[in-house]
């Protein structure tokens, strides 16, 4: 079969740039090694800079394969623009839990792949899934891959709010705090540990619920993906919702919203990395 590859490389970063330029040629020429068409595209930004077709990230949900080229803020960004496409992160940054590929390796692996899709059609990864953020009025935010926030005007002396966190409808937690944070497995080493959130196996089916800042606090509390959760908002004019730090909706108090499930998780394809031996690097 024909396979479609697209690959991000992360914005502004030359080296990111210039992998994507070589697997590009190395994919391409590999498809006309095996007499199999391989099509490969970049992202626009990319495109400007070598010489690769390019398109819209979003445009890529389409394609066979879809590779990130950079950190996990950038696989995030590809994960909410091509939702179950399959992803192989290649990571240039300094931690990389979901980036999992060094940069020699990324031809390597890469070429499997396409050789993969070119002889069974699929390709077999992990799933993470994702969350999503419903409010009363009757919107729904942007998936998230690491985490869902929930906070008040700002962050800090002055800012905050009264915010209940309910479990399966029970009350676990209610206390002025800066905001709630809901964190998947996967994300359970971004902001959920720098709030004091414990670290979760990837691979585990859970969520963390971890308050920020609250005056009255309960411990983080870890539970079941499918269990019911919903936060409350009053004691202020405005708040906010926040999907992997960058999608964001405006709250106006009282509101609730209801964190569950997203319908489709992030398919990571490749070698998987080695979870513990990364916790090293958190300390450097």
């Amino acid at each position: 079969m024909d396979v479609a590859v697209g690959i991000v490389a992360q914005r502004n970063n030359e080296r990111a740039q210039d992998l994507a330029a070589t697997l590009a040629e190395t994919l391409e020429c590999e498809g006309e090694h095996e007499q199999t068409a391989v099509s490969v595209v970049v992202d626009e930004l990319t495109g400007e800079v070598i010489d690769v077709p390019a398109v819209p990230v979003a445009s890529m949900a389409t394609r066979d394969l879809v590779v990130s080229i950079g950190g996990d803020g950038t696989l995030l960004f590809v994960a909410r623009e091509v939702g179950s496409t399959p992803i192989l992160g290649v990571n240039l940054g300094e931690v990389g839990f979901l980036n999992a590929v060094a940069p020699d390796d990324a031809r390597a692996v890469a070429t499997d792949l396409v050789t993969t899709l070119r002889e069974t059609g699929s390709l077999e990864g992990c799933e993470r899934f994702r969350l999503e953020a419903t409010s009363d009025d009757d919107w729904t935010l942007e998936p998230a891959l690491n985490e869902i926030v929930v906070h008040g005007p700002r962050r800090g002396h002055g800012g905050g709010a009264t915010i209940e966190v309910r479990i399966d409808g029970d009350c676990y937690a209610e206390s002025h705090a800066d905001g709630v944070l809901v964190a998947t497995s996967a994300g359970s080493t971004a902001y959920n540990l720098s709030e004091g959130g414990p670290l979760v196996h990837p691979a585990t089916n859970a969520l963390v619920v971890t308050q920020m800042a609250a005056t009255d606090s309960m411990p983080p509390l870890v539970v079941d993906p499918e269990t019911e959760l919903t936060i409350s908002v009053s004691g202020t004019d405005t708040a906010y919702v926040i999907s992997d730090g960058r999608n964001r909706r405006r709250l106006e108090p009282p509101a609730t919203v209801t964190v569950s499930l997203a319908a489709e998780p992030v398919r990571l394809v490749g070698p998987r990395g080695n979870f513990v031996a990364s916790l090293d690097k958190l300390d450097s």
